[in-house]
C-alpha cells in the first residue's frame, strides 16, 4: 500500500468520525475547531490550578502564618490572604497558557491526533485557530484582572494591614531586627507583649541633616488618630542631630518622648504608588508628570515601568500560546505530554528571570522602562515566529 492509498483510508475514516450524514464539510470544521478549544481550555485549567496553589501557599499562607504568629485577628488574616488573590492569578495565567498549551498539543502530536487531522484534509490553520483565539481570550481577561482587580485589591490589602497593625502593633516592630521605616533605619531590641527593650533610630532628611535617637525601654501603644500605624512612648531618650558639617551638632535628652509612626512610612504613599493605578489612571498620571519639569527622569520611568507592565505581562499569553504551538508539533512527536511540561516550564523560569533582571534594570540603572520590560516579550514573540516558519517550511 502506497502512501497515498494510507492517506486516503485515514481521510475516509476521520470524516466518518467528524462529519455527519449529509452535513456539509462546514460542520467537520466545527467539530473539530471545538474538539481542540475544549482540550485546550482543559489542559490550560489543569496548569493554571496548579501554578495558583504554588504560588498561593508561597506568597500567601507565608505571610498569614507570620501574622498568626503575632496574634493578628484571624478574619482579617483571612481577608489579606482573600486580597492577595489577584494578583496570583496574574502572575499564573501566563505561564499557565503556556504550560498547558505545550501539555495539550504535544499529547496530540504524540498520539498521531495531528496526523490524522492533517491526513484528514484540514490545514493547520484549523488548529492554529482555536489556539490563537484561546490566547486572546485569556490576555483579555488576565489583563481585566491584572488591571482593574488586582488595582482594587492592592488598596483593600494597604487598608487592610494598617488596620491589623494599627490593633496588633508588634507587627510592625519584630524583635532584634533592623527594619526600613520611610526614611529611618532602626534597630529594634526585645520585644515582649507591648514592650520594647531598646530602640535606636537613624534617619536622614532631604536637606543632608542626620539624626540619632536613642532609647530605653519603649512601650508600643494604638494610636486612634488618623494615618498613625503606632507610637512609641520612649523613656530616657537622646537624640543627636548634625548635618554635613560634623563639628555642629545639637544633643537633646529627654525622660520621655512619644514619637509616632505613620502608615505612609511603613506601606509607603497609597496616592504615590502605581499598583493603585489603573492603566488610564496610570497613563493620566505620567503625563502630568511629565508636564511637571520637577519630576526627574528615574521617577518617571518607574511609573512607565509599572504602565509597560500591565500590558506585557498579559499579552504574553498570546505570543506563549503562538509558541507552544510551534514548539509542540516540532518536537512533540515523542512523549509529547512530558515535553510540553518540562519545556515549558523552563521557559516559563527563563522568562520571569528576563523580567525580574528588566525591573532590576529600571530601578538601579535607571534602563529606558519600555525596552527592559518589552524584551522578555519581544524574545519570546521573535522566537515563536522562527519556528512557526520552520514549522510552515517543514
Amino acid at each position: 500500500m502506497d502512501l497515498q492509498a494510507f492517506k486516503n483510508i485515514i481521510q475516509e475514516k476521520v470524516s466518518s468520525l467528524i462529519k455527519r450524514p449529509g452535513k456539509p464539510k462546514e460542520l467537520g470544521r466545527h467539530i473539530l475547531l471545538k474538539y481542540i478549544f475544549k482540550e485546550l481550555f482543559n489542559y490550560f485549567l489543569i496548569a493554571f490550578l496548579f501554578l495558583f496553589v504554588i504560588f498561593f501557599v508561597n506568597n500567601i499562607l507565608l505571610i498569614g502564618e507570620d501574622l498568626l504568629k503575632k496574634h493578628a485577628p484571624v478574619n482579617d488574616v483571612i481577608m489579606i490572604m482573600v486580597y492577595s488573590i489577584p494578583a496570583i492569578v496574574s502572575q499564573s495565567v501566563p505561564f499557565a497558557t503556556l504550560i498547558g498549551f505545550l501539555m495539550c498539543l504535544g499529547r496530540m502530536m504524540s498520539d498521531n491526533e495531528i496526523f490524522i487531522i492533517r491526513a484528514s484534509g484540514f490545514a493547520y490553520k484549523y488548529i492554529f485557530i482555536p489556539v490563537i483565539t484561546l490566547g486572546i481570550i485569556i490576555f483579555a481577561v488576565s489583563f481585566f484582572v491584572n488591571d482593574y482587580l488586582q488595582v482594587l485589591s492592592n488598596v483593600k490589602y494597604k487598608q487592610l494591614l494598617s488596620k491589623i497593625s494599627r490593633s496588633t502593633p508588634t507587627i510592625v516592630l519584630e524583635p532584634n531586627s533592623i527594619k526600613q521605616i520611610g526614611s529611618s533605619t532602626v534597630v529594634i531590641g526585645d520585644v515582649e507583649g507591648n514592650t520594647v527593650s531598646d530602640v535606636i533610630f537613624f534617619n536622614q532628611d532631604n536637606t543632608d541633616s542626620k539624626s540619632i535617637i536613642i532609647a530605653g525601654e519603649s512601650t508600643l501603644k494604638d494610636s486612634k488618630k488618623d494615618g498613625v500605624v503606632l507610637q512609641l512612648d520612649m523613656s530616657d531618650a537622646m537624640m543627636l542631630s548634625f548635618n554635613q558639617n560634623k563639628a555642629d551638632y545639637d544633643v537633646l535628652k529627654s525622660k520621655s518622648i512619644l514619637l509616632n509612626v505613620f502608615d505612609t512610612d511603613f506601606f509607603g504613599k497609597a496616592s504615590q504608588s502605581a499598583s493603585t493605578y489603573t492603566f488610564f489612571d496610570l497613563n493620566k498620571k505620567i503625563k502630568e508628570m511629565k508636564e511637571n519639569k520637577n519630576n526627574d527622569f528615574s521617577v518617571i520611568n518607574q511609573w512607565n515601568m509599572e504602565l509597560y507592565k500591565k500590558i506585557s505581562i498579559p499579552f504574553v499569553s498570546v505570543l506563549f500560546a503562538f509558541l507552544a504551538f510551534s514548539i509542540a508539533f516540532l518536537f512533540g512527536k515523542y512523549n509529547g505530554l512530558t515535553m510540553g511540561l518540562f519545556t515549558g516550564v523552563l521557559i516559563c523560569v527563563l522568562y520571569w528571570a528576563m523580567q525580574i533582571t528588566g525591573q532590576l534594570l529600571v530601578v538601579h540603572n535607571q534602563y529606558n522602562a519600555f525596552w527592559c520590560i518589552w524584551a522578555s516579550d519581544i524574545v519570546i514573540g521573535i522566537a515563536g515566529l522562527i519556528l512557526g516558519i520552520i514549522l510552515v517550511k517543514k
